[in-house]
């Protein structure tokens, strides 16, 4: 499951010159990215050549009947995408790079409640889930969207949850992305980031609300909560 991520710390020319964007796709500070949101990605055009878009987060399958079906596919999971209707055409021929410097996951703790955790790479730097796209044709407009691929969670996330989104590696985006890829080779690199290779943290409980997409999110616990007493 990954139901809310970040692309917080980049500056946009730093993510620009780590992606092939381009110039044209506005980059935004996201905190708290959710289902439903327009997100950074790279796809590919007619001739495979890769370019910056901005995707919805809730995949629709072109022969879907209603557009809100997306809210429902935000993830797929690698061991079955290509068995699944709704994503198996989107994995053999849109594959995509959504753009990302960490996810959330939640731990309960006592009462019902639960503590979040951000889970990043342990160096910092920005990375690549694998993700899959298509184009929803309505009456009078496209709607692009896209869905994240989960893998089994590694052992640093596991004690959290069970399932954790593929972070693919920098030398297998351009593999991710390229049609003409086997799928042997892709089922290679889906594997996801090594627990060695991952970093958790316990973030302040602002996360918890869809809608809030600031630097709070992010802060300590503690910091949190000593500033809600002032």
């Amino acid at each position: 499951m990954c139901g809310r991520y970040t692309l917080a710390a980049p500056d946009p020319a730093a993510l620009r010159a780590r992606f092939p964007i381009g110039e044209s796709v506005e980059i935004r500070r996201r905190y708290n990215i959710a289902p439903g949101d327009e997100v950074l990605t790279v796809t590919t055009d007619r001739e495979g050549a890769p370019r910056g878009e901005l995707l919805r987060w809730g995949l629709v399958p072109t022969w879907a009947k209603r557009p809100d079906t997306g809210l429902k596919m935000i993830n797929a999971r690698v061991e079955t995408i290509t068995e699944r209707p709704a994503f198996r055409r989107a994995f053999e021929r849109f594959r995509c790079l959504i753009l990302a410097d960490g996810f959330y996951e939640w731990q309960p703790i006592t009462d019902g409640a639960k503590q979040p955790f951000h889970i990043a790479r342990s160096d910092g730097e920005a990375f690549a889930f694998a993700g899959v796209w298509s184009i929803w044709h309505g009456d009078s407009y496209k709607l692009r969207t896209c869905a994240i691929l989960t893998t089994a969670a590694n052992e640093a996330v596991a004690g959290l949850h069970d399932r954790m989104p593929v972070i693919l590696p920098r030398e297998a985006e351009g593999a991710w992305l390229d049609r003409a890829t086997a799928p042997g080779e892709l089922a290679a690199v889906l594997a996801g980031l090594p627990a060695s290779q991952t970093a958790l943290r316990p973030v302040s409980g602002a996360v918890n609300d869809a809608r809030y997409d600031e630097p709070a999110c992010l802060e300590a616990p503690l910091a949190s909560r000593q500033q809600a007493l002032f």
